[in-house]
């Protein structure tokens, strides 16, 4: 079987976990340090935090930044649901907009028209790795004075104009088991704000600014020093995976374009494609079947909106759409026909002629 989603962890890795284990300081230590600043690097920005998930980051974000109840953050509803649980999980709203029908992100022009008098942020998400379109939400942003957190969590060294994710506005990135780079879970958040650099520093740490002494509310949100030694030994391999992953998602689309609707890449856009993501307008079902019998692993990001998952359904004054007129009927197309496809680094050249070979059995 050819999967899906593949980490790439090998000796360098597991040396470094023993290490850490062998030295007795395993919770949050010099090897988070260390990767917290090799990280902000690579996202071009002054200061990075790393914590125990990107949820975690997310939801630190928008404490930091004082959103809460009464406020609103407008965001996407095609994510996986993290992206507004933690809105809710500080009793603000969240605020759908939809979506860009080829990059999947959100469409400037909607967040514009979904502004209210409440609004306190704006949460884009770099989706499958291709950046949203970050110029005209900086726009709004200075214009109404709002919050830009970027939900990065897919989008590791993503950049526009040269330009890293993560340095638009307050970066959010995860290194779950699937992601770009892996801790097995972690998560970081970049800035260039100091003051709100330790403030988040602060809160993932019971709101201590040291030992014993708390200074604000926090929680603990922590990454350990085990973590923190895989994400080292990751992060210098960064660059080497995302050139495959790039590589591999250009060999697939060469094959398959004009066949079925492939990935796009906007102008001056780095798409990092941790997702190769197609599109199945009917008997999406049947392809993954068939994919499945042929050994090729797929999955679906994301079968159900999130405006119409069961706990939004039956909350619905605790969320709105953008605006009275407003639908989110991309995102609902997009939900029943995408359908990705193997794209990891681990990938053989027979293994991605393989794919784009039953890939195109299926068209004929």
């Amino acid at each position: 079987m050819i999967s899906v989603a593949q980490p790439l962890l090998g000796r360098a890795e597991e040396e470094a976990v023993l290490n850490v284990i062998r030295s007795g300081q395993i919770a949050q230590g010099k090897q988070v340090e260390v990767f917290e600043k090799r990280f902000a690097e690579v996202c071009g920005v002054e200061e990075a935090i790393a914590v125990s998930s990107g949820t975690a980051a997310l939801h630190l974000a928008l404490l930091a930044h004082g959103v809460g109840v009464g406020d609103e953050v407008i965001t996407t509803p095609f994510s996986f649901a993290a992206t507004a649980n933690v809105i809710l999980l500080v009793g603000a709203t969240p605020v759908f907009v939809d979506i860009d029908p080829l990059t999947y992100t959100l469409d400037p022009a909607l967040v514009e028209e979904a502004l209210s008098s409440r609004t306190k942020a704006i949460m884009p998400v770099h989706l499958y790795g291709h950046p949203c379109n970050m110029q005209p939400l900086m726009a709004l942003a200075k214009k109404h004075s709002l919050a830009i957190i970027e939900d990065a969590c897919q989008a590791h060294a993503a950049m526009i104009a040269e330009q890293p994710v993560g340095s638009f506005g307050v970066g959010c990135f995860s290194f779950y088991a699937t992601k770009n780079i892996t801790t097995g879970e972690g998560g970081m958040v970049t800035t260039n704000d100091s003051t709100l650099a330790e403030r988040i520093r602060m809160m993932r740490s019971h709101g201590q600014r040291e030992r014993y002494r708390q200074v604000i509310m926090g929680h603990n949100l922590r990454m350990t020093d085990m973590q923190g030694a895989l994400g080292v030994v990751q992060v210098a391999k960064l660059e080497t995976l995302t050139e495959k992953r790039i590589a591999n998602a250009h060999y697939l689309t060469r094959r398959l374009q004009g066949v079925v609707q492939t990935p796009i890449t906007l102008p001056g856009y780095r798409h990092v494609f941790h997702q190769y993501t197609i599109r199945v307008p009917k008997n999406r079902a049947a392809w993954i079947q068939q994919l499945q019998m042929r050994g090729i692993g797929t999955a679906i990001h994301y079968p159900i909106p999130i405006h119409k998952q069961p706990f939004y359904q039956e909350h619905p004054t605790l969320w709105r759409i953008g605006s009275q007129t407003a639908n989110l009927s991309v995102a609902e197309a997009a939900a029943h026909e995408v359908l990705a496809l193997p794209v990891h680094p681990a990938l053989s050249e027979d293994d991605l002629a393989t794919i784009a070979r039953e890939v195109l059995q299926l068209c004929d």
